[in-house]
């Protein structure tokens, strides 16, 4: 059985997709991209300001999951410009100092909403 996650003060998927899904003791974020969840509206700014926002939305839907931070197994980080990665990790770290999960970081041509950063995250419920 799948329980969809997506909370009324969560953000909204941008697309025909759920923020998430929780099944077999398992939570599967999609890809979560700097939407600020009171106006569903993109979060302009830096890197730091960007990844800060996507991180505290995975939170929110963490949480509506049952599930937190510190239960992330692993994460997809997509970024328009590698260039960033040093920024970006140093906000990362803020949110995994000590849980650390495993990661892949990559750089994208081209993300939705021409935003710098998109996160998605596998963790148990």
């Amino acid at each position: 059985m799948k329980e969809i996650i997506d909370p009324p003060r969560g953000p909204r998927a941008v697309g025909p997709y759920s923020p998430g899904v929780k099944a077999a003791g398992l939570v599967f974020l999609s890809g979560q991209i700097p939407l600020d969840p009171d106006t569903q509206q993109i979060v302009p700014g830096t890197i730091e300001e960007q990844t800060r926002r996507v991180l505290r939305n995975i939170g929110i839907l963490l949480e509506a999951a049952g599930s937190g931070y510190e239960k992330v197994l692993r994460v997809g980080v997509f970024l328009d410009d590698l260039g960033d990665f040093e920024a970006m990790n140093g906000v990362y770290a803020e949110f995994f100092s000590e849980s650390k999960p495993a990661r892949s970081t990559v750089e994208v041509a081209r993300l939705p909403k021409n935003v710098k950063i998109e996160i998605d995250i596998i963790a148990l419920a």
